[in-house]
């Protein structure tokens, strides 16, 4: 299964992309950057013309992202959401198979802890999928621990389907 992770942002969106079929399981990570310089709408649509290219490219079977937590700057956290909403809406219309886990889901699925600190993450992530080096940017990292969740999570799910 193809499954694209996502941590969302409107600066930086990190993503990642898994096949949980292959042993080299990574197929892409990294991130969509929007320029400081534009207006927000143009960086809003910077960012579904960038996902809808990793879908052309990748075409995952799901999408996985990671929830919002609290912000203490409020402008922040309304930038956030609001973008979060034109990721949402392009993995609809790109996939249609949306699938969201909180930070703490994310770290209880990757360490047994969902209280662990970023950098036991990330060490996960490069163990899990037998990286050189922990991906960078850190969204890149958090967007293959969001997809790595999902598929540990679908993987239980589908073993304790009932037949």
């Amino acid at each position: 299964m193809i499954i694209l992770g996502i941590d969302p942002g409107y600066g930086i969106i990190g993503y990642g992309v898994i096949d949980t079929e292959k042993p080299n399981m990574v197929l892409d990570y990294g991130a969509i950057t929007t320029p400081k310089e534009a207006s927000f709408p143009e960086r809003l649509q910077e960012i579904e013309e960038n996902l809808k290219f990793l879908f052309d490219k990748y075409k995952p079977e799901v999408v996985a992202i990671e929830e919002l937590f609290y912000f203490k700057n409020q402008k922040t956290v309304i930038q956030v959401a609001q973008a979060r909403g034109v990721i949402i809406l392009a993995c609809q219309k790109y996939c249609g198979k949306i699938y969201e886990y909180t930070p703490l889901q994310i770290k209880q699925a990757l360490t047994g802890h969902g209280r662990a600190e970023k950098a036991q993450v990330q060490y996960m992530v490069k163990a899990i999928l037998g990286l050189n080096s922990v991906p960078k940017p850190d969204d890149a990292a958090d967007a293959l621990a969001v997809a790595i969740c999902h598929s540990q999570t679908s993987n239980a799910l589908n073993q304790n389907q009932a037949r």
